[in-house]
Parts: C-alpha cells; sequence; structure tokens
C-alpha cells in the first residue's frame, strides 16, 4: 500500500472516531479544511464513500466501517512494536496517554506521576478527563482509570487505591431549612444535586445499600452537573445534597461545612484501577507509569 494512504487512514480513523472533522482536526494539529481534502482524496482512490456527513455530524459509512473493523488493529499492532522496537534502548520515552475523571487526576494520578516526570525527561503524558466509559483501545488512550467494578474482564487491571467510601452531604445552612434524610424516600423530598454522565447524557442514579440490598436513588433537583468539582461546590453553596467520594467531601465534614447524613446507606466503591488492553505489548514507558501510579499499602 503507498505509504500516503496508511497516512490518509489515519486521518479516517481519527475523524471517525471523533464523529467530527473538528474535534479530530484539533487533536491532529490539522486544519479542518486540510482533513476534509485528504478523507475527500482517499475516498476518491477508494473508490467508494467512507463518510456520511451532515450539517450535525459525522459518521462511518459501511465501507468506512470495515476499514475501522479491520484495518485499525492491524495499524495499532504496527503502532505497538514499533514502540517495542524503541524501549530497547536505554531511556523510557514516548507519549502514554490516560483517561480518567478530574478528580481522580487531580488527587491521585498526578501527585504521584509528577515525582517521575523529573527523572525522565523523553517521557511524555498526556491526561485527558472524561465521565464516559472510554474505549481505550478505540481512542488510542495507553490507560483508562476507573472504578475496579466498571474494567471489562479481558483488561489488566492494577489496583490505585483502597476500596472508596461515598458520602451523602449538605450544608448546615441547607438542614436549617430541611429535615435530615434518614431513607431513599426521603430523598425524593430534597432537592438533590444530580450528575449528567457524558456518554448517554442520562443522570446518573445513586447507587446505596439498605443491608445486603444494592439499590438505585434516582433522585432530582434545581443543580445538574457534569463534574463532582461542581457537586461539591453546589452543596457548599448549599443548593442541596450531593452524593460524592469521602475524599472529597471529608475534610469539608470534619471542618463543619458540610454534614454527612444516611451513613448506613452508603457504600465503598470498589478501588480505583488503572486498566490497559492484555494483547498490549507493554512498554518501558507503560510499565513506568503503571509502576508509579500503582497503589502500595
Amino acid at each position: 500500500m503507498p505509504r500516503d494512504n496508511i497516512n490518509d487512514i489515519l486521518v479516517f480513523l481519527a475523524v471517525a472516531r471523533e464523529r467530527s472533522f473538528t474535534r479530530a482536526a484539533a487533536k491532529l494539529g490539522m486544519s479542518q479544511s486540510a482533513l476534509s481534502h485528504i478523507v475527500r482524496d482517499l475516498e476518491a482512490r477508494l473508490g467508494v464513500r467512507l463518510l456520511s456527513r451532515t450539517t450535525r455530524s459525522v459518521s462511518p459509512t459501511e465501507a468506512g466501517e470495515r476499514l475501522i473493523e479491520t484495518v485499525a488493529p492491524r495499524l495499532e499492532e504496527i503502532d505497538a512494536e514499533i514502540a517495542a522496537v524503541s524501549e530497547l534502548g536505554d531511556k523510557a520515552s514516548g507519549t502514554i496517554r490516560i483517561t480518567a475523571i478530574d478528580h481522580v487526576i487531580d488527587t491521585v494520578l498526578w501527585p504521584r506521576l509528577a515525582k517521575i516526570l523529573p527523572q525522565y525527561p523523553d517521557l511524555r503524558i498526556e491526561i485527558s478527563s472524561d465521565y464516559r466509559m472510554v474505549d481505550i483501545a478505540a481512542e488510542r488512550f495507553d490507560i483508562g482509570v476507573r472504578y475496579g467494578d466498571q474494567v471489562e474482564k479481558d483488561m489488566i487491571a492494577v489496583r490505585l487505591t483502597p476500596d472508596i467510601p461515598m458520602m451523602i452531604v449538605g450544608s448546615p445552612g441547607y438542614f436549617d431549612r430541611r429535615p435530615i434524610p434518614t431513607s431513599t424516600r426521603d430523598l425524593l423530598k430534597h432537592n438533590c444535586i444530580t450528575l449528567r454522565l457524558s456518554g448517554n447524557g442520562g443522570i446518573y442514579a445513586w447507587e446505596l445499600r439498605d443491608g445486603d440490598r444494592d439499590l438505585e436513588a434516582r433522585v432530582s433537583g434545581q443543580v445538574t452537573c457534569n463534574s463532582a468539582y461542581q457537586m461539591l461546590n453546589a452543596a457548599l453553596s448549599g443548593c442541596g445534597l450531593a452524593f460524592i467520594p469521602e475524599d472529597m467531601a471529608g475534610p469539608h465534614v470534619r471542618d463543619g461545612r458540610l454534614l454527612s447524613v444516611m451513613e448506613n446507606w452508603c457504600p465503598a466503591f470498589p478501588g480505583l484501577h488503572a486498566y490497559y488492553p492484555s494483547r498490549r505489548q507493554s512498554s518501558r514507558a507503560l510499565k513506568l507509569v503503571i509502576d508509579a501510579i500503582r497503589y502500595h499499602s
């Protein structure tokens, strides 16, 4: 295959994964018009349309899906082998791309990564904050970070934290106007701060526990956020009740800015885990990063 075809297919794959010429252009550091021209030329050479374009969206055609399913994995294997060869040298180098939520990036990943970066000047870290369940293979991330029960079985998972207790919290000022809830039925009468999931756009149902029984509380309220930090700030401002990790809420509970309620209903979520595909050839840079962020009891 001519080299131009390979480069152009990489561009097509970026547009197809992002479902947007604009986002793909930003990720690749190219202009939107250049990407559009490359994809049109590729389609002309192949004699088939690869992307279906409307004014609002871009999606792969049947031919485009076939390229994604058959060619993309082979290109990833080539990238992995090239990375493996480069790791035969003495230096840990290259870029490691990580996806996690903002709170985890700030409190778990960054403090640990910051310690190793000065020692390895050829190592680059790219971190993306995202609340949706990212397909790390399809979106070319090296590492994903999520709670243990969210990691697919075919992934290699490395624990980063102990199990994480959750808390339902509100400000003293909020409880000056409202009774303290003691059951999920009470929660439905409260102004709860909700989280909108970026993957499907739905509202997260609070995952609580009544004795040995797991249940979901589909709460509602005036404020909906897409970040745990926003939820914490809304609770501190007296806007309602928030369901957030103890490591975020705990310091504010201890200094009296928040009150914790329904403690017996709040489970501990499985600890955070870093995960990556089991078929991936582990590079020296990947091993270095995993070792830096793993949990040491």
